[in-house]
């Protein structure tokens, strides 16, 4: 881990997505941080000490999933699938599949695995599972703040953590989408995780705060950054921000995620960047999600 001395720092952006909005100052008190996201390798341990069952080997409880076929319930996750050729980029759908078997052990689904992956950052992990493993690790997860901040690495309000350019001098600095999403990628690691450390780290000598695969944070999603001291804006006479950070129509917490994935391509997803974040159910895992823990 690496200890960070916390401090104010300018938090979102005003020039990208709605939901990073407005850029404010916050502040964070000192902390500790995994230098880079929890690999297979680390999952594997926990797993074997504890024999903890992830929430995509569960089986589905039908009252989560209301109109949904009860045969369609098994355990499983989301996958991507790379396109033959150019889609529609506003219909995800295109390019993610429910894929029963899915899981940490088999991240495509049967027939795939980590034997060759144990220093790739672990995904298939949902927000359980994520914040069992950092019990088990005598840790916790970090807060959206405390992510950006690490994110930044003492770089300021740069949109990047590395500067202004997404890709300075044409080098990538991140493990991100290169040529054509979704259906070509160019990139040294293809459409899948790299190893952990694959590129260089931040000014706090962090990887992968940025790329590879998106992580969990504990706060609860919503649509823009809630200044100190403002109150949820009510939905359906409900102002409990557990509720509000739901979809409409499902009753399952969405939390926020941040650092982009391997996944992010600028035409599509240009959100490899420390401000950005992204809403994501707490029961959902996919192949470009990860974690990583922190601690006081």
């Amino acid at each position: 881990m690496v200890r960070l001395p916390g401090g104010r720092f300018t938090m979102g952006s005003d020039d990208f997505y709605p939901d990073e909005r407005p850029a404010h100052e916050a502040s964070v008190d000192p902390f500790w941080i995994d230098r880079g996201p929890v690999t297979n390798e680390d999952f594997a341990a926990f797993v074997a000490d504890t024999g903890y069952v992830t929430v995509a080997e569960r089986e589905l409880d039908p009252a989560d999933y209301p109109g949904v076929d009860t045969a369609d319930l098994v355990p499983g996750s989301l996958v991507f699938t790379a396109t033959a050729g150019p889609v529609d980029l506003r219909d995800w759908r295109q390019w993610w599949r429910w894929q029963p078997g899915a899981s940490w052990r088999s991240p495509e689904g049967p027939g795939s695995g980590i034997d060759g992956r144990l220093r790739h950052p672990v995904v298939q992990v949902a927000y359980a599972d994520a914040a069992a493993y950092a019990e088990w690790a005598g840790k916790r997860l970090p807060t959206e703040a405390e992510f950006e901040y690490a994110a930044r690495g003492g770089s300021g309000a740069t949109a990047f953590a590395w500067g202004d350019e997404a890709f300075p001098d044409g080098s990538a600095q991140a493990h991100t989408w290169i040529g054509r999403f979704p259906y070509e990628n160019l990139g040294e690691h293809g459409a899948t995780t790299a190893p952990v450390g694959s590129f260089p780290p931040n000014g706090y000598g962090l990887v992968d705060t940025v790329g590879n695969v998106w992580e969990w944070t504990t706060d609860y999603y919503e649509p823009r950054h809630r200044l100190p001291g403002a109150v949820p804006v009510s939905r359906d006479g409900r102002s409990d921000l557990l509720a509000q950070s739901a979809e409409p129509g499902s009753r399952i917490p969405r939390r926020t995620l941040k650092g982009g994935s391997h996944l992010c391509a600028p035409e599509y997803c240009l959100r490899f960047r420390p401000a950005a974040r992204s809403p994501q159910a707490e029961d959902s895992a996919t192949t470009h999600i990860g974690f990583r823990c922190a601690r006081d």
